[in-house]
């Protein structure tokens, strides 16, 4: 902070030195850093004063623009000891495109861009010092808004939010701007603010301008600064379409706050409707400061697009209540309900039985009924129906059990059993297949499944041996590889075997799965052989070797699947049994095989 002080009285003391000496000498254009010099912000279009925004936010799904120009005299200008020096801005032009949308009368969408349409400046020198003025017509920072109302209606004295800006460096970011820090910055904002009795209107804001950087411009420390501001108005006329305000803005920097980094306006303004939804308004005053950025004058019109926030009408008067007005109701002190007929609009309805039939419609006054289009048995009770399936008992020929109507009397009021097998369609999973009682919801009144496949007997194309699915319904259901007979179990795959050997190749897998299923599916066949049969290839006695391991190996495969070892036996035959021709490849691949032989059976049980 002292070494800063030595250099401000040095440089002080070095423009006193040059004011004094008349030479003429050119000196060098002094850069200054981009900053966003204007220190007015316009509201939301929409809102109630020019540059404070007000905590509500109006329309459900309402949009709001605004067209708002703002002149600022003398924003920038070189002081040393209350003494002008030169103006480096003294005029700055903005016209601002402002438009936003209002959301269920609580969440403010804003957007701001601000066009410098014109600037201009002296561009002093102050010793060697030459300062550049802005003479272009420029973009601003564009600016995002958004605000939540948390407390109070349009029309409350005291309302609340929250919200705050972002501005997005679209402006020119070079040294020497005035429209731009070249960095996005934000101001986070506390609302309050109300309508008192109608007419008066308050406003109130506060939040830190958050500022990425801390430039110093012309010597004068800026950065993070605590902005604020009130406003006061006042609507006048019947219809409250012109109003009068007051406004003022506060803003210093945090860091090393003084009278040159202080800011202070007053504003003073009208506002005016010409018509409902159009408001145009004007508004001038003083700078408070000799703050960068604070105007001796400032100068903001408007026009904007906002619906006019209308107070609801109170209802017309109900005195009892009953949703009919008064000016309605026959009977206004008594609770009612309409009638088409204005004598008894808005008069209780007399209903002795309490069966919901006004006692002058109702055939049966002090019996409750049910409404009928017959006058003679409007309101009267039904007869008998001791299921209480709309069937009378007298005509019900199943008067314990809920059924439905038939033409024929024996089966009138009866559950209906449209395949006739003895389950109610009601809960009969195949309504129209005569099917099986089970306990199964899912599976009573549909056929069977005698093989416990799955599939039932009607779809299945072999119901006694259990299969799997199949698209060809000649074959849904069968077995894929396996067949059952009296004599044997067929296998329409071959078991597979390495060359020469007794090994089981992998493919063969699933086929002996299938074979155990089929066991296990069948616990009658008690006793079953496993049988090895080969070519003719090679001798005797090794054909026999083979087509005995061969056995074994598939006999120990299914034990490993979970067969009983007492059911089976396994046996070979080597080339002894051919079923093919060995003269040719195809008849010699029929005779290396495996057969399953049944040997013992005993009864289904």
């Amino acid at each position: 902070m002292k070494t800063f002080s030595r250099k401000r009285h040095f440089i002080s003391a070095a423009l006193g030195a040059a004011i004094v000496a008349s030479t003429a000498i050119a000196g060098a254009q002094e850069s200054t850093p981009p900053f966003a010099l204007n220190r007015f912000q316009p509201s939301f279009a929409g809102d109630r004063m020019f540059g404070v925004p007000s905590p509500f936010v109006a329309g459900r799904f309402t949009p709001h623009a605004m067209v708002m120009a703002d002149y600022a005299h003398n924003p920038l200008v070189l002081r040393r000891d209350g003494e002008d020096l030169g103006t480096v801005v003294s005029s700055q032009l903005f016209l601002h495109l402002n438009a936003g949308i209002a959301l269920w009368n609580r969440v403010g969408i804003n957007i701001d861009v601000p066009f410098a349409v014109f600037q201009d400046g002296e561009g002093p020198t102050v010793g060697s010092r030459q300062f550049t003025s802005p003479t272009d017509a420029q973009m601003g920072d564009l600016r995002a808004g958004l605000r939540l109302r948390i407390l109070g209606e349009y029309f409350d004295p005291f309302q609340v939010a929250v919200g705050g800006y972002i501005w997005f460096p679209t402006g020119n970011g070079d040294p020497g701007s005035y429209v731009s820090d070249g960095a996005i910055r934000a101001l986070p904002q506390l609302i309050l603010g109300g309508l008192i009795s109608e007419r008066f209107i308050w406003t109130a804001a506060l939040g830190p301008e958050i500022r990425s950087e801390s430039p110093v411009l012309i010597n004068v420390q800026q950065g993070t600064s605590f902005q604020g501001g009130v406003g006061l108005g006042y609507l006048l006329g019947e219809k409250k379409n012109f109003q009068v305000g007051l406004e003022s803005y506060i803003g210093t920097v945090l860091e090393d706050p003084n009278s040159r980094n202080t800011n202070a306006e007053l504003l003073a303004g009208v506002r005016i409707r010409p018509i409902d939804n159009i408001e145009i308004g004007l508004g001038a005053g003083p700078g408070l400061t000799s703050g960068q950025g604070t105007p001796s004058f400032r100068g903001v019109a408007m026009l904007a697009y906002t619906p006019k926030q209308e107070k609801p009408k109170p209802p017309p008067p109900d005195r009892d209540k009953d949703g009919i007005i008064d000016a309605e109701d026959a009977c206004p002190d008594t609770p009612g309900v309409a009638s088409s007929d204005p004598k008894k609009h808005g008069c209780p309805v007399i209903d002795t039985d309490k069966d919901g039939i006004p006692d002058d419609a109702d055939a049966c006054p002090t019996e409750p009924g049910p409404k009928n289009d017959d006058p003679k048995k409007n309101g009267c009770p039904p007869p008998p129906d001791k299921d209480k399936d709309g069937i009378p008992d007298a005509l019900d020929a199943c008067v314990d059990v809920p059924g439905v109507a038939d033409p024929d009397p024996k089966k009138n009021g009866c559950p209906p059993d449209k395949d006739g097998d003895g389950v109610y369609d009601a809960d009969d999973a195949c309504v129209d297949i005569p099917g099986l009682k089970t306990s199964d919801p899912a599976t009573n009144g549909c056929p069977g499944d005698n093989d416990k496949d799955t599939i039932r007997n009607d779809k299945d194309a072999c119901p006694n041996e259990a299969g799997k699915p199949d698209p060809d319904p000649k074959k849904h259901g069968c077995p894929v590889a396996v067949r059952v007979t009296e004599q044997e179990i067929i296998i329409l795959q071959q078991v597979q075997f390495d060359t020469a050997r007794a090994t089981i190749k992998p493919v063969s897998n699933a086929l002996l799965d299938e074979v155990a299923a089929v066991l296990k599916e069948h616990p009658e066949i008690t006793k079953i052989e496993v049988q090895g049969h080969t070519d003719n290839r090679g001798g005797e006695a090794y054909n026999k070797r083979l087509s005995d391991n061969r056995s074994k190996a598939v006999m120990n495969a299914l034990i490993k699947r979970g067969i009983e070892a007492g059911r089976l036996s396994s046996k070979g035959y080597g080339l002894s049994e051919p079923i093919g021709d060995n003269a040719t490849e195809a008849g010699r691949a029929m005779n290396r095989r495996v057969q399953f032989k049944i040997l013992e059976k005993a009864p289904k049980k």
